[in-house]
């Protein structure tokens, strides 16, 4: 049998999810966000506040652009991409403190979080289908 306290800890340990990520942003947490996908993903739109390294990249780039002990959030694009899982091992093989954001850009947009691209910020969407949207007060 599975301890469950055990798995759920570890799994707490090693993931976040958006509205954790932009809470922590918000509140001016230290931690390093990295979009680990490619350069057409990283021109299209991205995270206020990323770096862009994609996975590949992390083993050469990551010693010389994060400092030792530094914690990591990573994210790809969605639950479906598994490149943060790649990107988070690669920042785990160096010894970094890392954590995968679950939902990836994705949900980060669909919760209406900030994006931007080189022109600067993206419009923001609310999706009810993944967070409350509260009507607006009239009256």
């Amino acid at each position: 049998m599975t301890d469950a306290l055990t798995y759920f800890s570890a799994k707490l340990a090693l993931e976040t999810d958006a509205s954790d990520v932009y809470a922590a942003q918000k509140a001016g947490d230290d931690f390093v966000l990295v979009d680990v996908r490619g350069d057409e993903a990283w021109a299209q739109g991205r995270i206020r506040g990323a770096i862009h390294m994609p996975y590949r990249e992390i083993a050469a780039r990551a010693p010389r652009e994060i400092l030792p002990g530094t914690p990591v959030v990573v994210y790809c694009w969605s639950p479906g991409c598994n490149a943060g899982v790649k990107g988070a091992l690669e920042f785990a093989k160096l010894g970094l403190p890392v954590r995968e954001m679950i939902g990836g850009y994705e949900y980060w947009v669909r919760e209406g979080q900030p994006t931007e691209n080189d022109e600067g910020a993206l419009p923001r969407v609310f999706d009810p289908q993944v967070m409350v949207v509260h009507a607006p007060v009239t009256g």
